[in-house]
């Protein structure tokens, strides 16, 4: 059952989504909005340490503490739609998914739609994996995680890797990941009513924004729809309320059915990426499970 917390929780959130209005603002003002939220409400946990650095003129940050392990990575890609969020927006939830792993994540700021539009994020994810095995990582030390559109991310950007026969990462974690930007999933009117802030509409057109012309279905701008086979092992968490929920179920069946390991949780009464509200029970929880997740996989 979900917490008490949880309550009070969502009723904050789906107060605080129809105050900031962000549907009536444009692109550049809600990304501000947002970024400045997340500044003044973001705590990092204690003895967090954050490295600001420039990779081919992407801004990035490595987020580590003392007892992180060497020569391991989590390349975390951040979520919101492809269009919106950042660093900012992210640091905290990339710091708590740091300290339950032991292991220091690189947290870049992908290049974002409408400037951006398909395929920019993914080839901004390769040229950032590309450079971490420039700097000696081994791709088996590195695992792509992302919530979201990050998910989503996650999932495109190995997908070019393997079809260039280029090394994968050890594994994908996917929170409530955006992966069929078709919407074609029953959860979008089951959960529509019941999302405390994802809206159908708000999101059939932010993937229009990110498409930018491209099909809808095609196979790197909803992965679900691709050929699954030959993926490394992937650790998804999906709400039981988000409107999202057939994405990530859909995902695991696909993924199941072409033969690739995935670990798959609904959790009751969660909404979308809740794992970022960090003062929440289920917040921590699910985290601890991503933390021990990449422990094992760096493990075997």
């Amino acid at each position: 059952m979900p917490s008490v917390s949880s309550y009070f929780f969502k009723k904050g959130i789906k107060a605080g989504a129809k105050k900031l209005k962000l549907e009536e603002k444009e692109v550049v003002e809600s990304r501000q909005v947002i970024d400045s939220f997340a500044r003044k409400f973001s705590k990092l946990p204690k003895d967090c340490k954050v490295e600001q650095i420039e990779i081919d003129g992407m801004y990035a940050e490595w987020i580590s503490n003392n007892q992180t392990l060497e020569g391991k990575v989590i390349l975390y890609l951040h979520g919101g739609g492809y269009s919106y969020c950042s660093a900012d927006t992210h640091r905290t939830l990339a710091a708590n998914i740091m300290i339950e792993s032991g292991v220091k994540v690189l947290l870049p700021e992908y290049g974002l739609a409408p400037e951006h539009p398909f395929p920019a994020a993914i080839e901004d994810t390769i040229m950032i994996y590309q450079w971490l095995l420039k700097q000696g990582y081994e791709s088996s030390n590195i695992i792509f995680a992302g919530d979201s559109a990050g998910g989503g991310l996650s999932v495109a950007a190995t997908l070019v890797l393997r079809d260039q026969y280029d090394p994968l990462p050890a594994a994908l974690v996917c929170l409530s990941p955006w992966v069929d930007l078709t919407s074609s999933g029953e959860s979008y009117r089951e959960n529509s009513e019941k999302d405390p802030y994802l809206r159908p509409h708000l999101v059939r057109k932010t993937a229009q924004q990110y498409a930018a012309g491209e099909s809808l279905d095609h196979h790197l701008i909803s992965p679900v729809f691709a050929d699954l086979s030959g993926l490394p092992p992937m650790f998804i968490q999906a709400g039981g309320i988000e409107i999202l929920l057939s994405d990530a179920e859909l995902l695991t069946d696909r993924a199941r059915q072409s033969g690739v390991e995935v670990r798959f949780k609904v959790w009751e009464g969660m909404w979308h990426v809740w794992q970022i509200s960090n003062k929440l029970p289920e917040a921590k929880k699910a985290v601890k499970e991503i933390g021990e997740f990449v422990r094992l996989t760096f493990n075997r």
